[in-house]
């Protein structure tokens, strides 16, 4: 699974309409949001870091509620826009998933573990394990 790291606002215009996760690294105003939706209609989830996400208007979250976009608070650690714009989660923590249901681990627990495991927050991660 690849999310597309968007570092500016300037940026938006330039991506590619079939993005399905985006990770904002910049403070979005409710415009910059927009245009994102508008932009890539198939987007499913917007991915920002905390100290950006209470800056979100809640007109703009219900916004996205009614599109069907998660919200998901979050970093992505340890990546370098400058070598590349994607980040990629590694297919591991997608083959553990798979384990752990086999088992019949129940969700909650998988999420807890790959929390820990993956330095990802629990709401990425339970989205991860909700569209897999």
């Amino acid at each position: 699974m690849k999310i597309r790291v968007v570092s500016s606002r300037d940026e938006i215009n330039t991506l590619n309409p079939n993005e399905k996760i985006v990770h904002l690294a910049f403070r979005p105003s409710n415009q910059d949001i927009f245009s994102l939706v508008i932009r890539c209609p198939e987007v499913k989830s917007l991915h920002i870091p905390s100290s950006y996400m209470r800056t979100v208007s809640r007109s703009t979250k219900i916004y996205l509620k009614m599109q069907g976009i998660e919200l998901i608070e979050g970093d992505v650690w340890g990546h370098r826009k400058d070598i590349n714009e994607y980040y990629e989660i590694p297919q591991e923590v997608f083959d553990r998933l798979k384990q752990w249901r086999t088992d019949k681990m129940q969700e909650k627990d998988i999420i807890e573990k790959l929390t820990r495991e993956t330095r990802m927050g629990p709401d990425f991660v339970s989205f991860i394990v909700k569209n897999n």
